[in-house]
């Protein structure tokens, strides 16, 4: 069993959050379940520039195998004016297929997100990746109230998910503590459902 870790980044910051959200996932290594930490290829306005099927270096591309066969899901993106990256929704729109068997409904999935502005539209952003995983019949998962990190920071976080503030270069203790948790609670709800 694994979790998928998808995620696209810019400054490193998002990708940061993704490895917070493995470790939180990879505490249950112990009862089956692991972390699948995987990016998506960049998409370009030059028809004839692609990227390589195989990166040199670093997190490896998703495949549609990938998305298909977990057992649950962390989906993230900078924000860009609110929403995802073109890169993101590029490859969820070639998930149609698994759509339309529905090889992702009732799995959880969680979302998170990076914006270098304290108004950039964290939240919307996290709403924005929601959607498609509403239509792939996901169990949505956001971080309650309880989890006392999301009630006293000043940074990142947001009932939706998991957010950071670049306010910085460095994720907050808060935001560290946050994504650590979703981690957690989506291994633990992944395994319940299993």
């Amino acid at each position: 069993m694994y979790i998928l870790i998808l995620f696209d980044t810019k400054s490193g910051r998002t990708k940061d959050l993704a490895y917070l959200i493995a470790k939180g996932v990879d505490s249950y290594a112990s009862h089956g379940i692991t972390a699948r930490l995987r990016c998506v290829a960049k998409v370009s306005a030059v028809c004839e520039a692609v990227e390589a099927d195989i990166k040199d270096s670093g997190t490896p591309y998703v495949d549609i195998e990938d998305i298909q066969n977990c057992n649950g899901l962390a989906l993230g993106s900078p924000t860009y004016f609110g929403n995802m990256s073109s890169h993101m929704k590029y490859f969820l729109e070639q998930t149609v297929p698994i759509w339309i068997n529905g090889s992702l409904c009732d799995k959880p999935a969680c979302v998170f997100t990076s914006s270098n502005s304290m108004h950039g539209g964290h939240e919307s952003t996290l709403l924005s990746m929601m959607l498609p995983l509403m239509h792939h019949g996901m169990v949505m998962l956001g971080l309650p109230y309880f989890e006392t990190n999301l009630r006293k920071t000043q940074t990142g976080g947001t009932p939706y998910g998991v957010s950071h503030y670049a306010h910085s270069d460095a994720i907050s203790e808060d935001e560290k503590e946050l994504a650590v948790f979703i981690g957690k609670r989506l291994a633990k709800t992944a395994l319940k459902l299993n």
